[in-house]
């Protein structure tokens, strides 16, 4: 073009510019360089320009070529340029810039009349959180197409007004607008975020009954619909129905099962796309199968999807490395954890967090206080999350005036003010400590409603402390917020137990059976050479039950030969006879993983156990004494925290 002097012709000039900015094989940088070459560029080269920067990973040029256009002065924005600086000042949230646009297209009469311009100006607006300035444009147009109502919808139900979308939607029908597919993408999103499964139900029928288009895209949309739903069924079976699943239809899967507390089918799921290889796991996959593994405990399958990150060269990002840290902290190797953490290059806030929270849950405050202190130091501003994680250090770890100070430290310096689950952690705190008057006057004085996370805290400290009076506040006060918190009547029924209240036991249990609740059935899982192993109390289901149950004997034996006698005073039922308590005390699941370990880990190796309830005190003093006879070190997980037993000594320092 150079050669031949076609280049000098703005009509030749501005295809090129076209070719190099807007084709697959685009380079930005190119495409700009042979712009500025051009001594009088024509609208149609500006606006390829704007368009192109408008898509890319940097906006603000596009808003910057439109404002150069205009300081030249020689050409004058048309309906084509406007949706393009609209869209780029939406990703830039750029409110007060777009404001300006909007007056721009209003002067220009011819302009502030196309439908494209208007819909692109609705979409800025729903984009920056200001919907009732979105919905005023959109009523006064004059003109709507289907894109118009798409957008407005979408825009509801991504800025959390779920009932105004479906409203949206259903007046669309009503002026008789046939929707298409992206309409019925922006109504699931709506049904999502409601969670209402029956409407989402209704609208699957819809497309099916009206001929709407299918796609992938679209039925991961419902199936998308489906998870946050909580409708595993509906889910699964649309899975299997669709004539092919790409790695989102996969990944929206895995991830509803691993939401629903269903982790074993989570990776179940995620075998079932290594074998069959039709689609690749990407970071949404591993990170879903990560948080899995961290639920069950599963080291063995977690590591393997460390090394498979490593073999397939994929780059690690704050996703991929918080979740790593989180499962190694989880199943309960935090040397593991701290040499991910160490081991990445750009930390944000949530790989913090996630560290943190690892030390926290391990019992090792003092170094979780100083890594907050380093995140700060490393200008990484801590979020809510951070605070709630640092204060759960010091609730685990006794570390009480470290706990006030950051309490008190984080409206001032943090610009955090603290909520219930902040002032859960302090309530917990004060309640271990014993400063049970304090803990009160401080739910007294709360500036918010206390939750059932902060008379859960109290009456867990009243537990540990034995204050009836107090316990029974406490209880009161989460069963009137939770009425079918089982685990509330639990604690309360196991303190009136340990002061010898059997009368009051005989009746909370009648409560429970008026009321329908049911304790929750204790479960420990334990991963043996990469199978994850899962125990409820007297369990004989086990392949291997007859082993078990004959090491059960001898370690009760080596108990009774040490001189120790079981802990009965916490036995939810009112068991009358002496050697039928031991032995409902003998079959807590705990112990039963525990004889499985002992059978089927390598002596060098730690048992690793992940409970689903809290721990009591007869498993957690046995589990001491294992630790010492055996020579065996146990790694327990359960509810609330990590108990690392080795040499007949607990990590948590009777702080559980």
């Amino acid at each position: 073009m150079l050669r031949i002097g076609l280049f000098s012709d703005p009509f030749s000039a501005s295809k090129l510019i076209e070719a190099s900015s807007l084709s697959h094989f685009s380079s930005l940088d190119y495409a700009h360089k042979v712009f500025d070459e051009i001594p009088q560029p024509n609208l149609f080269s500006w606006n390829a320009l704007i368009r192109a920067y408008s898509s890319s990973q940097d906006p603000i040029q596009s808003i910057l070529m439109f404002v150069n256009m205009l300081c030249e002065g020689r050409e004058f924005p048309s309906k084509f340029t406007y949706p393009f600086v609209f869209k780029a000042s939406a990703k830039m949230k750029a409110l007060r810039f777009g404001r300006g646009l909007h007056g721009m297209v209003v002067k220009g009469r011819e302009v502030g009349l196309d439908v494209f311009v208007l819909n692109s100006l609705i979409h800025f607006y729903a984009d920056c959180g200001c919907l009732d300035e979105a919905y005023l444009v959109f009523e006064n147009m004059q003109t709507r197409d289907v894109v118009s109502w798409n957008t407005m919808i979408l825009g509801f139900a991504e800025g959390g007004y779920a009932d105004e979308a479906l409203k949206m939607f259903h007046r669309m029908g009503e002026e008789n607008v046939r929707p298409n597919d992206v309409t019925m993408m922006a109504v699931l999103s709506a049904c999502g975020k409601k969670l209402d499964l029956e409407f989402g139900r209704w609208v699957h029928a819809f497309i099916k009954r009206n001929g709407i288009r299918e796609s992938l895209i679209l039925d991961n949309a419902i199936l998308d619909m489906y998870m946050k739903c909580g409708s595993i069924e509906d889910a699964e079976r649309l899975f299997h129905k669709m004539p092919s699943q790409d790695i989102a239809a996969w990944n929206a899967l895995i991830s509803a099962y691993e939401q629903s507390g269903k982790p074993k089918e989570a990776l179940s799921v995620f075998n079932e796309l290594q074998l069959i290889k039709k689609a690749e796991p990407d970071e949404v996959t591993l990170v879903c199968a990560l948080s899995a593994c961290a639920q069950l405990g599963a080291i063995d399958l977690g590591g393997w999807i460390h090394v498979y990150i490593k073999k397939q060269g994929i780059k690690l990002n704050c996703h991929l490395t918080t979740a790593l840290i989180d499962m190694y902290s989880k199943c309960g190797d935090v040397e593991k954890a701290l040499e991910m953490f160490d081991s990445v290059n750009f930390r944000d806030v949530f790989v913090w967090s996630a560290m943190v929270a690892g030390l926290a849950m391990h019992g090792r405050g003092k170094e979780a206080i100083s890594l907050f202190l380093k995140m700060q130091e490393h200008k990484v501003k801590p979020n809510s999350v951070t605070l709630i994680n640092v204060l759960c250090a010091c609730s685990h770890s006794g570390l009480v005036e470290e706990g006030r100070a950051i309490f008190n430290q984080m409206e001032n310096i943090y610009g955090i003010v603290p909520g219930v689950k902040h002032y859960a952690c302090l309530v917990d705190i004060l309640g271990r400590a014993g400063e049970l008057e304090e803990a009160e006057e401080l739910i007294n004085n709360m500036p918010v409603t206390p939750g059932p996370s902060v008379w859960g805290a109290l009456l867990g400290a009243c537990k540990l402390h034995g204050n009836l009076e107090l316990a029974e506040q406490a209880c009161n006060r989460l069963v009137e917020l939770e009425p079918e918190n089982h685990g509330a009547y639990v604690l309360l029924s196991n303190i009136y137990a340990k002061s010898g209240k059997w009368d009051e036991v005989s009746m909370l249990r009648k409560r429970m059976r008026e009321c329908g609740l049911k304790k929750e059935p204790g479960c420990s899982s334990i991963e043996v050479h990469s199978i994850v192993h899962e125990f409820l109390v007297g369990d004989n289901s086990h392949p291997q039950s007859q082993k078990i149950y004959a090491k059960l004997d001898e370690i009760a034996a080596r108990l009774k030969h040490v001189g120790y006698v079981s802990n009965k005073s916490q036995i939810l039922q009112l068991v009358e006879e002496e050697d039928m308590q031991e032995q409902a005390l003998n079959l807590h699941s705990e112990k039963l993983a525990m004889a499985f370990g002992l059978i089927s880990v390598a002596p060098s190796q730690p048992i690793r156990i992940v409970k689903n309830l809290r721990v009591c005190a007869d498993c957690h003093a046995v589990a001491k004494l294992l630790s010492k006879l055996y020579n065996r070190e146990i790694i327990l997980r359960d509810r609330y925290r990590f108990h690392h037993f080795k040499e007949g000594n607990c990590s948590c320092k009777d702080y559980w």
